[in-house]
Formats: C-alpha cells, sequence, structure tokens
C-alpha cells in the first residue's frame, strides 16, 4: 500500500532503540470498513500518479521510526519556535515536507496534529498555494517557512506546505504529514527540501542518508551517513538513472527460475512511501497467478495462507546482483487473511518497504548511486 500506499497507504518514536510495533488493523482494512476502499485502491489504481507531479562538529543524525502494521512507518519532527511536535513518513518517493494547519477544514485533519503559525515567532508565510497528488490520497495548502528540526538537526528557514484541504483517505493515516526525500527537481512547491537544506548548511557530514525498515522493533533513518550495524555484509551500490526520483535499472524480475517482467531491463523507483512492490499490470497479474492469489471484491489479491511456505521467491536481479524477497515478506498475513504485496502502476516499477525490509538502503546524492545490503533482522 501506498503512502503512501501513502497514506495512505500509510503510515515518535519515544527512544533510539526498542520504539514499540503497533499490532492494529491496517489501513486498507480500515478503509475496507468504512466503504472507501473500492473508490481509491482498487487493484488497478495507478500508483504511479503520486509521482506526477551551529558551531558544533557536524555529525550523522539517527532519527527512530515508528512502525504500523508493516504498512507506515513515520518518525517526529518538530516545526516552529517554540517547536511543535509531528510525525512524518520519511518518503524517498516525493520532495517536499507538509503538514496540517490549523486552518485546515478537512475532517482528514480533525485527528491529527495541527501547526499553528501564531505560535511560531520564526513564521513566514508566502500567500502562495500549492496542491500535492499521492498514489492516493491528496492536499492543498500554503507554502510558508519556519524552523524545522529532525533529530538533532535545525535547518532554518525551510520550505513546507501547511494543508488547508485534505482527502479523507488520510483521516485514516496514523501519521500528521509527509517528508520528501526524493530530489530537487521532484518539488511541488519548488523549495528544497529538507535533506537537501541539511546538507547545503553544513549540518551533516556527508550528503547522504539511509534507511532501515523492520518488521519489529527499530527501524530508523540516519541522516549524514550509514550505520554498518543494521546490515549484512556489504553495500552493492547502483547508479541513479533519473535524478528527479531514487530511480535505477533492473535487469530482470523473477519467480522462481521463470522470468516474469523486464527481459530486457527496465527502470524502478526505490520508494520508502510505498508499502508494495508495484510493476506493470501483464506481470503483476502473472505473479498473482502464478502463485495463486485470488480478487476479492475490492481488488485485494488473497492466497491460502498454508500455501506461504511452497511458495517462490521473488528475484529482482539489480546491476547483475540477485536479491531474493521470500512469501514471507511479500505475503502479508492479518487475522487469518494472507494478501499479495503486489499493484499495479503505469510507471517505473516501485521497490517498497516489501523489498527495503529486507535490504537496507543508502541513498548517496553526492555520487547519485543507491546501495543495498541485506537487512540485519531486529527482534520482533
Amino acid at each position: 500500500m501506498k503512502l503512501l500506499l501513502l497514506v495512505v497507504l500509510m503510515a515518535i518514536a519515544e527512544a533510539l532503540v526498542h520504539v514499540p510495533l503497533i499490532r492494529r488493523k491496517s489501513l486498507r482494512r480500515t478503509l475496507q470498513e468504512h466503504g472507501l476502499l473500492s473508490e481509491g485502491l482498487s487493484y488497478e489504481h495507478d500508483l504511479y500518479s503520486k509521482y506526477i507531479p551551529e558551531d558544533e562538529e557536524e555529525e550523522a543524525a539517527m532519527e527512530p521510526l515508528l512502525n504500523y502494521m508493516d504498512n507506515e512507518y513515520f518518525g517526529r519532527i518538530s516545526i516552529g519556535s517554540p517547536p511543535q511536535d509531528f510525525s512524518v513518513v520519511f518518503d524517498t518517493g516525493s520532495a517536499d515536507l507538509w503538514v496540517p494547519s490549523v486552518s485546515c477544514s478537512s475532517a482528514a485533519c480533525s485527528n491529527h496534529n495541527k501547526f499553528n503559525p501564531r505560535l511560531s515567532s520564526t513564521f513566514q508565510s508566502t500567500h502562495e498555494t500549492v496542491s500535492i497528488s499521492y498514489g492516493t490520497g491528496s492536499m492543498m495548502g500554503v507554502l510558508v517557512y519556519d524552523t524545522v528540526q529532525v533529530g538533532s538537526i535545525v535547518t532554518r528557514k525551510q520550505g513546507l506546505i501547511l494543508s488547508e484541504t485534505e482527502s479523507i483517505f488520510l483521516y485514516y493515516s496514523h501519521f500528521d504529514g509527509i517528508l520528501g526525500l526524493g530530489y530537487p527537481s521532484l518539488s511541488v512547491s519548488g523549495t528544497m527540501p529538507v535533506f537537501d537544506n541539511m546538507w547545503s548548511e553544513g549540518l551533516i557530514p556527508d550528503d547522504i542518508f539511509s534507511m532501515y525498515l523492520s518488521r519489529g522493533n527499530g527501524s530508523m533513518v540516519v541522516f549524514g551517513g550509514i550505520d554498518d550495524s543494521l546490515y549484512i555484509g556489504h553495500l552493492h551500490w547502483v547508479p541513479v538513472t533519473h535524478k528527479r526520483f531514487w530511480q535505477i535499472s533492473i535487469n530482470s524480475i523473477a519467480l522462481g527460475d521463470q522470468v516474469f517482467a523486464c527481459e530486457d531491463g527496465c527502470q524502478a523507483i526505490v520508494d520508502t512511501g510505498t508499502s508494495v512492490i508495484a510493476g506493470h499490470s501483464k506481470a503483476i497479474r502473472g505473479i498473482q497467478e502464478a502463485i495463486g492469489a485470488k480478487a476479492d471484491v475490492y481488488g485485494l489479491y488473497h492466497v491460502t495462507c498454508s500455501d506461504i511456505s511452497s511458495l517462490p521467491d521473488v528475484i529482482i536481479t539489480i546491476n547483475g546482483m540477485k536479491y531474493p524477497v521470500p512469501a514471507t515478506a511479500y505475503i502479508s498475513q492479518f487475522s487469518g487473511s494472507c494478501t499479495s504485496g503486489f499493484q499495479v502502476t503505469s510507471g517505473p516499477w516501485i521497490l517498497g518497504d516489501i523489498f527495503i525490509r529486507e535490504y537496507f538502503v543508502a541513498f548517496d546524492r553526492s555520487r547519485n548511486r543507491v546501495g543495498f545490503a541485506r537487512a540485519q533482522k531486529a527482534i520482533v
């Protein structure tokens, strides 16, 4: 699901370690119960729409993430002076920061933290309207500038959007807003993303950040460096092919020994804001059929839970290196129901959280490359 599934599908932490894992109903199931799933989360829904449009020595900063049902990962940031706290998804598939405003009139804002500009002495408004659409969900708000703190890092005059209207899907999200980590050219507001400001202001030692997503405790994003305790072996680097998204080339995608997609190579976006693996319709339908997944009335694909142990790995070959993704990763189990984690998109393939939970990812802006290594498994 995206962040989105952003929402969306998507989605702070209280400490740098031992962040509690919350186990409740997923966002998909909540939307289904409220009769909203069929409106925006059908099998044919196109995830690619989200892409269309001080004096101390600097050191890497670790931001712990809370894991909500393996569908949303979010952490705490602060905005304004004095600081007002928000939980945000750190999304490599977008490049803008937004949180709800006290001026938001939508029901989706009613159960989230809202920023009050009148309480911040460093607030500056532009009165410029900005709207953003994701794979599911959208928002519209006003571009402003204020102080933003992420972990121990404080950026001044950071551009961000205060939402004034939000789609109903965001009502069911467990985060307040989104902090985009894509390239500046992806920014809808045209402002410098938070990570770029960290680097330009000399607040981090290296122009790099990394992401570790766990099924249990310990998920985190590291700004300015790489924590080698979070992965096993060595990082394997892949060049970015499009400096807008964190987009790379894939050699092939196979299910066991059978290649289902990208026989001659294809493009993929590494997206921490999407919970699924998404690809082209023909290939995804072939994979669903091969694993015995059947669609329900909402377009969700289910498999028999007892079959999981016999299902083959999905093998994604990147830059000549094979990255197996087992059925225990691409099948979600909840209350006796087992759901496939593959979805259709018309744009480049999307390697979302299903993949990233298996492989620690480093995003290197200085050399425009992405590094992968087997993720260290945390204790659930």
